[in-house]
């Protein structure tokens, strides 16, 4: 289990690579731990985008010691507050943990997308594409704290991804929804994400979080 992943200082960034394409415009993004409140347990950490570009974005990371072997079940969990006034600002709002063992990534992403078809959607990282679960997505209250957790595992024999289950506040919503991992040849990693994206006006906004949690066995 790795704890309180949002207190780190060592979030990472790449310029553009949350855009589509990994490309365009590089948004003005923060992320400040150590934020007294709004916090739940003394100290989350304040995401914020300020872009100038319509849907560019805010993509943050951390890296961790590589899982070698297959995920039998993965938690990816935490809170999420938006201040009044923000709850509608975002285009959408991302997050992932990411594998990568012998070569094959299997991306593990949920995606709450505030416009279009207005529902949670997860990431297929070989077809780049992102694709319904069927759970609506309506919005989170402003000026209060909501708990995600995201359920996950893998088959490295047969090189697939699947999405179990997705609890927002309560009310879990199994999903069990598969798709293919993808060959990328690259080193054996872990890591897990966290992004903010921009509207089109651009409307800036700022999110905290707390009490981040990713379980694994």
């Amino acid at each position: 289990m790795i704890d309180n992943v949002e207190d780190t200082t060592n979030w990472l960034t790449c310029g553009a690579c949350g855009n589509t394409g990994g490309g365009g415009a590089v948004a003005t993004y923060s992320f400040t731990p150590g934020m007294a409140s709004p916090s739940e347990d003394g100290s989350s950490t304040q995401f914020a985008i300020a872009a100038t570009v319509a849907y560019s974005n805010a993509y943050y990371y951390r890296q961790w010691t590589p899982i070698t072997s297959q995920i039998n079940a993965l938690t990816y969990e935490f809170d999420l507050y938006i201040p009044s006034g923000m709850e509608t600002a975002p285009q959408a709002i991302e997050f992932e943990c990411q594998q990568t063992v012998n070569g094959w990534v299997y991306n593990f992403a949920w995606q709450a997308e505030y416009a279009g078809t207005k529902t949670w959607r997860i990431f297929d990282y070989g077809l780049k594409r992102w694709d319904t679960s069927g759970i609506p997505f309506t919005g989170f209250a402003p000026n209060t704290w909501h708990h995600i957790v995201a359920e996950y595992h893998n088959d490295t024999a047969n090189h697939v991804v699947w999405h179990d289950a997705l609890t927002v506040d309560g009310v879990r919503f199994p999903v069990n929804i598969p798709h293919n991992a993808f060959f990328s040849n690259g080193r054996n990693q872990f890591s897990n994400a966290f992004q903010l994206d921009s509207n089109s006006k651009p409307t800036p906004y700022q999110v905290y979080v707390d009490r981040m949690r990713i379980t694994y066995q």
